[in-house]
């Protein structure tokens, strides 16, 4: 990696403008249900400590869309990570503004503020550069810490470079180094495993990753906007119409390169999107009409599983079916469990397939397990992150 890390800076005595991405989830009653994103920061974050800098961390919280709101004050967070630091940390009580300047004016070393939600602000969306000019007068050297908001170009990601040396937290360049290593090195077979919704958000990676793949395998309801393309109906499945003529371009193209794409060939079918919904198991052609499929068959997770089983390297984004419904969790299940006790180079892309790792208690079987959903896409895709590109390069 050419770009400046946080290990190339001697950070004693600096006030360290660090990005982090601390957008956790929240119950009703603002308690954290899940900290991961917190804990992932915690090795560029001690370093810091350790290391006698003087820590200002930014990072967003929710969609506030540039207002202040309660639900989406970083207090729940501050609290947390005073507790995994084992320090008080304090909390700001703006983003920018004079008595933030007077607070951060009075640290230590060793001292941890974290700014109140960037987002409160709709100059950070906007990439202002007044406003990433006042945050960067709370640093001595910028370092971004968050993936999963390097593909926004906003000034907390990108702004504040223009002002101070920026380097890339310990996160962030594991992240770079292990979605790099399936563009670049990968051993074969390769297989990608994507799920999902839409064959929209996963069009620029299914693209990026032929010619580097050797197998292809589908789930998610975005299965059924290719089963459509090949002409099987597919009843009342989740189809994105405008996207029908793209997937069959797809498979055609995957046919002339020598991929092998796997789609599910039965389907477990319901009559309502509900959990309790009367269900059954059909094969393809046979999902009875206005029913919807939202999971694979056990034929198709058998065949899945047994193409993930051979493979080197491995990527997955996306769940097969609807997991967070147990009648329809079956099919992620079993194809996260085959990905897990492979001995292949194992990259999960963030997002939803996260979330099923953890509810199956997989994700440490996992080699990488990415923070950023939409970020680890688009580097798949083979796009310049603007929160990377803004870095300074190492000399």
């Amino acid at each position: 990696m050419r770009k400046l890390r946080l290990q190339d800076v001697d950070v004693r005595g600096k006030r360290v403008l660090m990005r982090v991405d601390f957008n956790v989830p929240l119950d009703e009653s603002l308690k954290i249900t899940d900290d991961s994103r917190i804990q992932a920061a915690m090795e560029s974050i001690n370093y810091c400590v350790n290391g006698g800098a003087k820590l200002v961390l930014m990072s967003h919280l929710g969609r506030p869309k540039g207002k202040t709101v309660h639900k989406y004050s970083l207090a729940p967070v501050a609290k947390r990570l005073s507790e995994l630091v084992g320090r008080p940390v304090k909390l700001a009580p703006d983003t920018v503004g004079e008595e933030v300047k007077e607070l951060v004016s009075k640290m230590k070393e060793g001292d941890i503020v974290l700014l109140e939600n960037t987002r409160f602000h709709a100059e950070e969306e906007a990439n202002d550069q007044g406003f990433s000019k006042e945050l960067a007068s709370l640093g001595d050297v910028f370092v971004n810490d968050a993936f999963g908001a390097a593909h926004r170009a906003h000034c907390s990601t990108v702004g504040v470079a223009e002002f101070l040396p920026a380097a890339a937290g310990f996160l962030l360049q594991r992240e770079l180094e292990s979605l790099s290593k399936l563009l670049e090195s990968s051993e074969e077979p390769f297989v990608a495993v994507l799920g999902g919704a839409k064959v929209s958000d996963k069009i620029g990676v299914i693209q990026n990753l032929f010619g580097r793949i050797q197998v292809l395998i589908v789930g998610g309801a975005m299965a059924y906007t290719f089963k459509r393309a090949q002409g099987i109906d597919v009843s009342g499945s989740k189809v994105e119409e405008d996207k029908v003529g793209l997937a069959g371009d797809l498979l055609k193209e995957a046919e002339s390169k020598g991929v092998e794409v796997l789609l599910p060939t039965d389907h477990v079918v319901a009559k309502e999107f509900d959990a309790a919904s009367e269900r059954r198991v059909v094969d393809d052609g046979k999902i009875p009409e206005g029913w919807l499929a939202l999971d694979i068959g056990p034929k198709s997770a058998n065949a899945y599983c047994a193409a993930v089983t051979r493979g080197k390297t491995i990527f997955w984004n996306g769940p097969m079916g609807v997991f967070e419904m147990k009648p329809f969790a079956e099919g992620t299940r079993r194809v996260a469990e085959a990905i897990a006790a492979t001995d292949a180079m194992k990259v999960v892309g963030g997002g939803d397939s996260v979330a099923a790792l953890k509810e199956f208690g997989l994700t440490e079987k996992m080699t990488h397990v990415s923070t950023g959903g939409g970020a680890s896409l688009e580097f798949l895709e083979g796009k310049t992150l603007p929160g990377v590109a803004a870095l300074s390069e190492r000399d």
